[in-house]
């Protein structure tokens, strides 16, 4: 395993500051259950440990509304009947849908390789094709919740999970619903030291099965023979190998790794992902009105997404969201004292020059929670860092900072993600948010699930 940086994880680390530690990357986990598979497999006798989330996340907005979203359909509906004035039942029937659009596009889109024809010839395809009509493929995911509520507040709500993959509400298909199901159907969950703990455990379980761990080593160059791989080199030394999995960016690999005769230039051309501009606060007091997972709600969504992705700048009143895991993990804050994580979507650095709003787009953060949660936030900071789309391109090499790839801003989206090998080199494979299934943690690791599958079965040809 070929690393650049001096620790895994990627985006999946951590920091601490003073006494305050801090996830620096994903907040959210889905799909734990293939974290216990993979441990499963490997033999390893740890657990990894984790709790369901009760609460999901505190929504607030700026004329004093605030919905706290439960871990069911049924709560989260009576919540937004009470608050809202939303019909109950249009709420469960959404996220029944939600549940619908799951069941018949995951075995089919998600947990396996779209670059197969043979996995297409199966019952799977034909219940998704039977339900092509059901699944809104030519709808936005906007236009589709908006037909639905009443509240806009309850639309925003719903079109915040476009965010997920980082993409842009008004223009993603409304398939992208399908991501509610992961929350409400299948369940939030917490490691029980942090995110950080993700890999950590993937990490000790990877050395007791062998794995050896190269770090501070810079690949430069994936070495072709015949159309196939031979190896790589990495600080200068040639590895020989007839077979290489790549979990770097897509970007990277084709521009700086590969000969330019297999750059992909229609794929690597589409809409990037947005990235995120985040400041690591310590700050020296309790607030009982926040949990795990807030969100401090922009005024004009609409308008946010299309400063975003058309302006390509961060709007002047940008959504927030704050993450507190001193809420569960004591040890992460001293007493009396919360570790914010608080997060603005900002567009992908597609220049690659350094960041020139930073000092504007704090000091409408600062405003915006002042207002929100009637308090004086500057005066409550002990201990700050920052990470924008430059420093993230610099530590993970994701395309100006881009965290998911490729936007989901087509209907065609799901189908336009690069495959998780090349079809033209053998012996290369893709895992990772930029490639298919895409970003987040149970993508990335169903990503990893695919390429194991795809080698699994190449190897079996080999011996028929």
């Amino acid at each position: 395993m070929f690393e650049k940086n001096t620790y895994p994880g990627g985006k999946l680390s951590e920091i601490t500051l003073g006494k305050f530690r801090f996830d620096k990357g994903p907040s959210l986990l889905t799909m734990p259950e293939l974290i216990d598979e993979l441990t499963v497999l490997s033999g390893y006798k740890t657990n990894f440990n984790y709790s369901k989330l009760k609460t999901i996340t505190h929504y607030f907005f700026e004329d004093g509304t605030k919905i706290v979203a439960q871990d069911s359909a049924e709560a989260l509906a009576k919540e937004l009947k009470n608050k809202l004035n939303e019909d109950e039942q249009v709420v469960i029937n959404h996220l029944k849908k939600s549940k619908f659009y799951y069941s018949t596009v995951a075995d089919l889109f998600i947990n396996q390789s779209l670059g197969k024809i043979k996995n297409f010839l199966n019952l799977k395809t034909l219940k998704a094709l039977l339900n092509l009509n059901k699944l809104n493929l030519f709808s936005t995911m906007h236009a589709e919740n908006s037909k639905l509520f009443k509240s806009k507040k309850t639309t925003q709500i719903f079109n915040r999970y476009a965010t997920y993959n980082g993409s842009n509400p008004y223009k993603a298909p409304a398939l992208l619903n399908i991501i509610p199901h992961l929350e409400f159907g299948l369940g939030a969950y917490l490691p029980e030291k942090g995110m950080h703990q993700i890999t950590e455990h993937l990490y000790n379980m990877a050395l007791f099965c062998g794995v050896t761990f190269k770090f501070n080593e810079h690949v430069e160059k994936i070495e072709v023979e015949n159309k196939k791989v031979s190896g790589l080199i990495s600080n200068g030394v040639l590895y020989k190998s007839a077979l290489v999995v790549s979990d770097s960016d897509i970007h990277l690999v084709y521009k700086k790794m590969l000969p330019k005769k297999y750059y992909p230039t229609k794929l690597l051309s589409q809409e990037k992902s947005s990235s995120a501009y985040v400041f690591y606060w310590g700050i020296k007091k309790t607030f009982p009105e926040l949990d795990l997972h807030n969100i401090l709600f922009s005024e004009n969504y609409k308008a946010e997404f299309n400063y975003l992705f058309e302006e390509k700048r961060p709007y002047v009143d940008p959504t927030i969201y704050i993450n507190i895991t001193s809420k569960f993990c004591q040890a992460d804050a001293p007493i009396g004292c919360e570790n914010w994580f608080v997060m603005v979507n900002v567009p992908h650095n597609k220049s690659g020059d350094s960041i020139d709003y930073a000092v504007d787009l704090r000091k409408k953060v600062v405003a915006k929670i002042n207002r929100i949660l009637k308090t004086d936030i500057e005066a409550l900071i002990i201990e700050e860092a920052i990470l924008d789309p430059f420093d993230i391109e610099q530590q993970t090499s994701s395309f100006g900072g881009s965290l998911y790839g490729n936007a989901s801003n087509n209907k065609f989206s799901a189908f336009l993600r690069h495959a998780n090998y090349n079809n033209k080199i053998g012996g290369l494979y893709f895992v990772g948010g930029s490639v298919h299934p895409g970003g987040g943690i149970p993508l990335c690791l169903l990503s990893a699930k695919i390429v194991s599958n795809l080698i699994e079965e190449k190897k079996q040809s080999v011996f028929i």
